[in-house]
Parts: structure tokens; C-alpha cells; sequence
């Protein structure tokens, strides 16, 4: 059986494929996350029980350490795995690890509700227990999601950090560009396959994205040269916004 992937196509036509994530994967980048959540909430509590150890310690200040201890490991333990994948974008420890991420069905970084989304099913999927629901679904599924994946239009693909794969690059640009990230792959796109062009070619292509994209450009006069166009683009997916 061939492997599952995910296809997506660019604004400038390219196709991009991406390998996605099988269940022994998402297995081993689940158990990573779980562990680390694990032991931050252990360690919470081994805290509170040295704290309480004090001589002298007040009882109701005890009391009150106890209490706040098993909360705030609760909440270690529960709030983890949806904290984690927002504040990483979809590549939390266990999926670095793993040599994996979460993207959206068209290869972009998921935003807050839909990482939102795939975790609070993560309830439906760990039915009856270690994530039966959720094992099934991979098995059986084309692109290996469970069900907080379908509802949040999320897919688990392979994309190692080292790889330095265009997707990688694709969401840096995106996070130091004031573009919008529509804008951001269009001229990330171009630059990718700008030596290949011929050069009237990735000219004209290359005045076209700029008179699109960029608010600053004077597409009066004579046009810039291929250097400073290319210089152009590339300042576009460095700009940071201005205050």
C-alpha cells in the first residue's frame, strides 16, 4: 500500500507533497508530550510534599498548599497538549521529536481554533481508554486523523526540523513578514523558482507580485533591475510590521 500524503498546491501552481504522519508516529510523539506533562505535574506535587515537610508549618497553610499543588498539577497535566501545539504552532516537543507537525488540509500553521478544536475532542478520542477511538480512526482513515483532526481540518505530516523542507521555510517567512500569509507564499513561491526562470519571464512575474503585494512600489517609470527586484521580494518576507 502506498503511503499517504498530502498534496498541496500552491498560488503560483506548484505542488507540494508532504508525507503524513502514521499512527506509530503520532503514537511516539503522544507518548513524548505525555511524559513531559506527566512529569511537570509529578514534580508540582513533589514540591508541595517538601514544602509541607517544613517544621513548623501552619496546618491550614498546609492544607491550603496541598490544595493549590493538585490543582496546578490538574492543570499541568490537562491544559499541556492544547498550550503546548498553540505557543509552538503545531510542533510541540513530542512532535519535534517525532519529526512531525500539525497543518492545516491546505499545508499552512493552524490557528488557535482549530488547535482548540483538535484537542477538546482529544476527550471523544481517548475513549474507552489509550486512545482507542483515536488509534481506530488513524487505521482506518486516508490520512491517518482521528476525530479532533476531521473536525478541525488538521492532518499530522512529516517535516523533519533538519530537513529545512519548504513548508519549514514557508512558516518562517510567514511569522517575520507583515504580509498576509496568502501574500507571503506568493512571493515565497516566486523566489523558489526565480533562477529557473528565464529572465524577461521572472521579471515580468516578478513586477506583477510587487505591484500586488507591496503598497510601496512605484510601478511608474522605468522598471528596477532583476537585482533590485529580487531584493524587493526578499525584503518583503523580512519586513516586520512598523509600529
Amino acid at each position: 500500500m502506498a503511503a499517504a500524503v498530502l498534496t498541496i498546491r500552491s498560488l503560483t501552481g506548484v505542488e507540494m507533497t508532504l508525507p503524513v504522519a502514521g499512527p506509530g508516529m503520532r503514537s511516539y510523539a503522544f507518548l513524548i508530550d505525555w511524559q513531559i506533562r506527566l512529569l511537570g505535574a509529578l514534580a508540582v506535587l513533589l514540591i508541595v510534599v517538601l514544602l509541607r515537610l517544613v517544621p513548623g508549618l501552619p496546618k491550614p497553610l498546609a492544607a491550603h498548599l496541598l490544595t493549590g499543588g493538585v490543582i496546578v498539577a490538574l492543570l499541568i497535566y490537562l491544559l499541556y497538549q492544547p498550550i503546548a501545539e498553540i505557543v509552538t504552532r503545531g510542533r510541540t516537543p513530542g512532535l519535534r521529536s517525532a519529526g512531525a507537525r500539525i497543518v492545516t488540509l491546505e499545508g499552512t500553521t493552524p490557528g488557535i481554533g482549530p488547535l482548540l478544536a483538535r484537542n477538546i475532542f482529544r476527550l471523544i478520542d481517548a475513549l474507552p481508554l489509550c486512545y482507542v477511538v483515536g488509534l481506530i480512526t488513524c487505521m482506518l482513515t486516508e490520512r491517518h486523523v482521528r476525530l479532533g483532526d476531521i473536525v478541525a481540518g488538521t492532518v499530522m505530516v512529516c517535516a523533519a526540523e533538519e530537513a529545512g523542507g519548504p513548508l519549514d521555510r514557508l512558516a518562517r517567512h510567514a511569522q517575520h513578514s507583515a504580509l498576509p500569509p496568502e501574500f507571503a507564499e506568493l512571493v515565497h513561491d516566486l523566489l523558489e523558482r526565480f533562477d529557473s526562470l528565464a529572465p524577461a519571464q521572472r521579471t515580468a512575474l516578478a513586477l506583477t507580485v510587487l505591484r500586488k503585494v507591496d503598497p510601496q512600489f512605484d510601478a511608474s517609470g522605468t522598471p528596477p533591475e532583476e537585482r533590485e527586484l529580487r531584493a524587493r521580494l526578499e525584503a518583503l518576507l523580512g519586513r516586520t510590521e512598523r509600529s
